[in-house]
C-alpha cells in the first residue's frame, strides 16, 4: 500500500511526512495508527501548520490510497478556498458519473452492473446512496452553511462538514493558537474514521506546480479546436498556470500529463517530443526527462452554466519545477516588510 497526496491550492504546503517505522503516517505532529491501536500524542497533534486560518491557508487536498484491491481518495477542504473548489469538485464528479444530489444514481449505472471506477472517491451506503469520501473544513461558518443548504446538501454527510464559530480575520496566530485548537481534536477525528487500514507514506513531492488547457471561457468559445499540440505547448505557459511564476525562469525535473477527450497517443508523442527540443523550455540534466502520460478518453465535463467553454479535448498537467521558487520568494519577501513594522507580532509574544 502506498500514499500519495496532491494539492490544489494557492501555495503549497507540505502536509504528509514520512514515517520511518511505517507504522502510519503524519498530518502536522497527528499521527494515523493502523486499526487497533492507539497513539497517545494524537489528542495534542496539530493537524496543520498554520492550521486553519492564515492568510496563505486555503488548502484542497486529496489523499490517494492504493491498496492490492482497490484504490481510494480521501479529499480534505480547508479554508473558504478550499471549501468552494471543493463543492465545485464534487459537483463535477457527479455529473461526471451520473449520481443525482441526493447521493442515488440510475440502477443501470449502479455499482455492480458496470464501470464502478467512480466508488474510488465514493462509498456507497447501505441504502444505496453514494457519499464522498471528503472533510470539509473552516472557522467561518458562511461557507460550509452554502454546501450545507445548496443544491447537493443530501450529498454529504453531515458528520463530514465541520465550520467553527468565527474565522481568524486573516491572522494566522490567532488560528494557530487560539480559535483553531478548538477544532482540532473534532476534524482529527472525522480525517481517522475515513481510514480504515494501515497506510505506508509514499515519499514527499515537493510543491507541485498545476497547469490546465484549454483555459476557454463560455462566452468566448472558439469555433476551432485546439489541437494536442497547441493545448500541449500551453501547459507550458504561465497564463495557464494554478500558481504565478515563470517556468522559463525555472528548471524541470518531472511532469505527468493526463489528457482527456478526442486525443490518440500518436499526437501525444509527437507534442512531448516537440517540447523536448525547444530551448525555452529547459530540464535538469542530472536524471532522465521524465515524462508520465494519461489518456481518459471520455470527454471534459463542463458545469451547466459555468465559465468554462465545452471542449473536445484538454489536459492537466502536475510538473516538478524549481520556477516555484519564485512563489515562496514573494511570500518571504511579504513576511519581512510585516516583520519589519513588528505587525501582528504581540499575537506571538503575548502571554
Amino acid at each position: 500500500m502506498r500514499v500519495w497526496r496532491w494539492f490544489c491550492f494557492k501555495y503549497g504546503k507540505e502536509i504528509l511526512e514520512r514515517e520511518p517505522n511505517l507504522l502510519g503516517f503524519r498530518l502536522g505532529n497527528a499521527r494515523f495508527q493502523p486499526s487497533g491501536r492507539k497513539d497517545k500524542g494524537c489528542s495534542q497533534g496539530r493537524l496543520f501548520k498554520p492550521l486553519l486560518p492564515s492568510p496563505h491557508c486555503s488548502w484542497h487536498v486529496t489523499l490517494l490510497c492504493f491498496h492490492h484491491r482497490q484504490r481510494e481518495c480521501i479529499s480534505i477542504h480547508v479554508g473558504q478556498a478550499g471549501v468552494q473548489m471543493g463543492n465545485a469538485c464534487w459537483e463535477l464528479y457527479c455529473l461526471e458519473h451520473g449520481i443525482q444530489p441526493n447521493g442515488t444514481m440510475p440502477s443501470c449505472k449502479a455499482l455492480g452492473s458496470g464501470d464502478d471506477s467512480f466508488n474510488t472517491f465514493f462509498s456507497e451506503t447501505a441504502a444505496g446512496r453514494h457519499v464522498p469520501r471528503a472533510v470539509f473544513v473552516d472557522l467561518e461558518p458562511a461557507v460550509i452553511d452554502r454546501v450545507r443548504t445548496g443544491i447537493y446538501r443530501q450529498l454529504f454527510h453531515p458528520e463530514q462538514l465541520i465550520s467553527g464559530k468565527e474565522d481568524a480575520a486573516n491572522n494566522y496566530a490567532r488560528g494557530h493558537y487560539t480559535v483553531g485548537k478548538e477544532l482540532i481534536d473534532l476534524v482529527l477525528e472525522r480525517i481517522r474514521k475515513l481510514f480504515q487500514t494501515n497506510l505506508v507514506p509514499y515519499p514527499r513531492i515537493h510543491f507541485p506546480l498545476v497547469t490546465y488547457s484549454p483555459i476557454v471561457s463560455a462566452e468566448k468559445a472558439y469555433h476551432e479546436q485546439l489541437s494536442v499540440a497547441e493545448i500541449t505547448n500551453a501547459c507550458f505557459e504561465p497564463a495557464n498556470q494554478m500558481v504565478k511564476c515563470d517556468p522559463r525562469h525555472g528548471k524541470y525535473m518531472a511532469c505527468c500529463v493526463l489528457y482527456r477527450g478526442e486525443v490518440v497517443p500518436k499526437d501525444v508523442n509527437a507534442a512531448i517530443a516537440t517540447i523536448k527540443t525547444k530551448r525555452s523550455i529547459q530540464f535538469v540534466d542530472w536524471c532522465p526527462t521524465g515524462f508520465k502520460v494519461g489518456i481518459n478518453y471520455q470527454h471534459p465535463t463542463v458545469v451547466p452554466g459555468g465559465d468554462l467553454a465545452k471542449v473536445q479535448r484538454a489536459v492537466c498537467m502536475l510538473s516538478n519545477t524549481t520556477a516555484i521558487a519564485e512563489a515562496w520568494a514573494r511570500l518571504d519577501h511579504k513576511f519581512d516588510l510585516m516583520f519589519a513594522k513588528r505587525a501582528f507580532v504581540h499575537w506571538y509574544v503575548a502571554t
